[in-house]
């Protein structure tokens, strides 16, 4: 039997993954960590860990997502993100793990009109993109059999979220402001576990960058628009600009990502940002 090893289980991610892997117990042994029992900035923990469990597949769910805390934090930032995953991609490499590591849109600048590609230029605008995509370059570098994939706007039924955030919102407000004018792709943690798993399954794995989420774009406005009407909220949403809402950590204007590469390698469709949203509302509604 496989064993999989998911970094950062209690996240959402994590736990998304956590949730579906009743599916796949037949064929996988799943060993679920958090920074409590792996500390992936401690280099000698890690290899002690791997050494002792002998994983097939690690799954890397684990980050430092804080992105306005992150301009004070720098080195913490970079500790997780950039440091922790260079010492899981040694690991991997030493014990012959395949490494599945999970990154963000935000290593763009979001200074374009086009959709990303994967071998489109980076630029990130914050510290927190700039530990990300630091944390991408020493993975391949170490380890060339990983795979990364960039998501973003991610949110499920787990812990806090954008869309949890809103639904909380709402019942406690008339109304609310939302910036409108950045663009990016909302993408369900539970579609990209499903995306994860569908990855290990291949027989015939391809290494690099793949960018996952759910399509097509939308801005943080029509997001909160469409979590208003699935969960029947009666609010009025203001649009904002990103200057009527200033954040300490700027954030890409428009960071939206081309999708064909994943599907064209992997067989994974992604799947309408509505369809996806209206699922997690319902589920959220229905375990308040």
């Amino acid at each position: 039997m496989k064993k999989i090893l998911v970094i950062g289980g209690n996240g959402q991610l994590g736990n998304c993954i956590r949730k579906t892997a009743p599916e796949f117990e037949l064929d996988y042994e799943f060993t679920f960590t958090d920074s409590q029992t792996l500390d992936v900035t401690d280099e000698d923990q890690v290899n002690a860990f791997f050494a002792e469990y002998k994983p097939d597949y690690c799954i890397n769910a684990s980050a430092y997502t804080a992105v306005d805390l992150a301009e004070k934090e720098k080195e913490k930032a970079f500790a997780v993100n950039a440091d922790g995953v260079a010492y899981l991609a040694q690991a991997c490499k030493d014990s012959n793990t395949m490494l599945i590591h999970v990154s963000t849109d935000y290593v763009f600048d979001g200074e374009t009109n086009l959709d990303y590609s994967e071998d489109d230029f980076t630029n990130p605008v914050g510290i927190y993109g700039e530990s990300k995509l630091k944390g991408e370059e020493l993975a391949l570098e170490i380890n060339p059999e990983t795979v990364i994939l960039r998501t973003s706007w991610l949110y499920s039924e787990f812990n806090k979220n954008f869309v949890k955030t809103m639904l909380n919102l709402f019942a406690q407000k008339d109304e609310l402001g939302i910036v409108g004018d950045q663009f990016g792709q909302p993408t369900n943690a539970n579609d990209l576990a499903e995306a994860i798993m569908m990855i290990i399954e291949t027989r015939e794995k391809k290494y690099g960058v793949f960018h996952f989420s759910n399509y097509p774009e939308t801005t943080w406005f029509e997001f909160a628009e469409k979590i208003a009407e699935f969960s029947g909220a009666k609010i009025k949403l203001n649009k904002l600009t990103t200057e009527q809402y200033p954040t300490p950590a700027k954030r890409p204007k428009r960071s939206t990502m081309c999708l064909d590469k994943i599907e064209q390698v992997y067989k994974i469709e992604p799947r309408h940002w509505e369809n996806s949203l209206e699922e997690c509302v319902e589920i959220l509604q229905s375990n308040p």
